[in-house]
Order: C-alpha cells, then structure tokens, then sequence
C-alpha cells in the first residue's frame, strides 16, 4: 500500500514530470472557396483569422504538455512559404529552425458564408508524422462562431487526451 501511495505522489510531483513540447502554432489559415472568393480579401475575414489564430495559441499554451515557443525569429520565411498548408511539409522545416519538436497548423475552408470548416493538425517534426487531429464544421461567419469552432477543435480533438509527445 506505501510503494502505490509512493506512486502516486510521484505522479503528481511537477518537478519529475516530462518536459513540455517545444510547439511551434502557426496562424490559421484560409481556403475560401466560396461565391464571395473573387471579391478578394476579406478585412473582416482577415480579423477573424488573426483571432482565431490567437486563441489556438492560448488554449494550448494552458496545457502544461506544450511549451509555445515564438515563431517570430522564421516570420519571413513563414511569408515566402504560404500558404503552409500547400508546401509540402515547409512547416516540419520551419519547426525545425525554431528548435521546436512539434508543429500546430490549420485552415478554415469557406464553402459559403453560412458554412465553414476547421481543421488543425499536431505533427512531429522530426518524424512529419501527424499526432494529432481535429475537425469541426461550423454555421455561421461571426466573431462567435469561430472562436467556438476553434474552442472545440482543441477541446474534443486536440487535448481530449494527452499528447503522445515525441521523446
């Protein structure tokens, strides 16, 4: 009975826990493939990719699996490279430099202005395996609705269990 309190203490102390995953999450992107695509860029549209991008880094910053780090230092080669999700995966190779060992990317496929999807992937950099993936239909093209898409996505997909973190 000791050794299993034993166990369990030891479970639970921080300090003997695994390192977080150095993560490197890349803006959202979107795939508009809507009637409204030829009228160009978006403002609002535009907004709403940088918000949901910034709460797909606070969600996953809160986990204590995952330790953000700044993708600043690749910014223009993230730039030249874009869209990520067409690269060929250029954003194993960015992870890389920013010493980073797993990637977060994802789209936001616009099929109207009612209906829109999320998807956003967890991949290993060193092996370009995908650990991890989410996918969530929305209605609606509002603030709301997407910050709910993304807060599902990594609810119910991505953090529902933990991350088999790369060693």
């Amino acid at each position: 009975m000791r050794i299993l309190a034993f166990l369990a203490i030891l479970a639970m102390t921080p300090a003997l826990a695994a390192e977080p995953a150095k993560t490197a999450v890349f803006d959202i992107e979107l795939i508009d493939m809507s009637q409204e695509a030829e009228r160009g860029i978006r403002e609002d549209q535009t907004r709403r990719l940088a918000m949901a991008s910034d709460e797909l880094r606070k969600l996953l910053q809160a986990s204590p699996q995952l330790r953000l780090v700044d993708i600043a230092p690749q910014r223009k080669a993230i730039d030249d490279k874009a869209p990520l999700n067409k690269c060929n995966g250029c954003d194993e190779d960015l992870g890389k430099a920013l010493g980073a060992d797993l990637v977060v990317s994802g789209i936001i496929q616009k099929t109207s202005n009612l209906i829109l999807s999320f998807a956003i992937t967890v991949k290993d950099v060193h092996s370009g395996k995908v650990i991890r993936a989410g996918q969530v239909d929305i209605r609606g093209n509002n603030d709301e609705s997407w910050l709910r898409g993304v807060r599902w996505v990594v609810k119910n997909r991505l953090l529902a269990e933990p991350l088999p973190i790369p060693s």
